[in-house]
């Protein structure tokens, strides 16, 4: 499989999943655990607190109860959407919450330049409809505000997309950074190593990216990564 001619590699069979099973019904019981260790998270909340504005209001995008911020307090309010109403109500950090599937239907409840930042962590693995996940963030996100997306090398196997099980942690970080261009809506993207100890600790990488003043053209929405790409076509061969 090589890219298109726009320079996409991806294709609807880089977004299955081994149990295509309905998210709701995977996601009813809840699940009161982390997926990554205490220094892994310490490390996510030092780098949320570096990168997100404070004063501002924060989404927090498949979250469960614990957002991994730092103290709420920095914040005029934490949105939280996830899977489990359990969860979200456990979550002390959240001002607001809302039980909604982004595979299902990737629009965002909320408006326009709502929110000065967002975060994903340790959850993109789950996304088969990034692109108009990324652009939906785009759109409720102020103009210059980040978008911070962690991941480790922690998931539930039977969920995460094919694309996600194919690549390597390097890999991950372009793959994410190819969600970013598809949607369109944000600037130049950033890679970061967070891992707090290299062999002793969960590893940590993170994604950044700032909204744009508006949605980029085709052209640039549909640019690739060209290493992600010969990784996903020499593997999906």
């Amino acid at each position: 499989m090589a890219a298109d001619a726009e320079g996409n590699p991806l294709r609807p069979e880089h977004f299955k999943r081994y149990d295509e099973s309905p998210d709701p019904e995977f996601y009813a019981q809840p699940r009161l655990v982390t997926h990554i260790d205490d220094a892994a998270i310490a490390a996510a909340g030092a780098f949320y607190a570096r990168v997100l504005p404070a004063g501002g209001k924060v989404l927090d995008l498949m979250t469960s109860w614990v957002s991994h911020l730092p103290d709420a307090s920095r914040y005029t309010g934490v949105a939280g959407l996830g899977m489990n109403a359990e969860e979200l109500a456990a979550n002390p950090q959240l001002t607001e919450w809302v039980v909604h599937d982004l595979n299902a239907n990737p629009v965002l409840p909320w408006a326009d330049g709502e929110f000065a930042g967002a975060i994903v962590t340790v959850s993109v693995q789950y996304l088969t409809r990034p692109g108009e996940v990324f652009r939906e963030v785009g759109r409720v996100l102020r103009e210059g505000a980040p978008f911070v997306v962690t991941y480790s090398n922690r998931c539930f196997p039977t969920k995460a997309v094919a694309a996600w099980q194919m690549l390597d942690d390097q890999g991950h970080a372009e793959l994410i950074g190819l969600y970013f261009r598809m949607s369109g809506a944000f600037g130049p993207v950033t890679a970061y190593n967070l891992s707090p100890n290299p062999g002793r600790s969960d590893p940590l990488y993170a994604v950044v990216a700032h909204a744009a003043k508006a949605p980029a053209g085709n052209e640039e929405a549909a640019e690739g990564s060209p290493s992600a790409a010969s990784c996903l076509a020499e593997r999906a061969a």
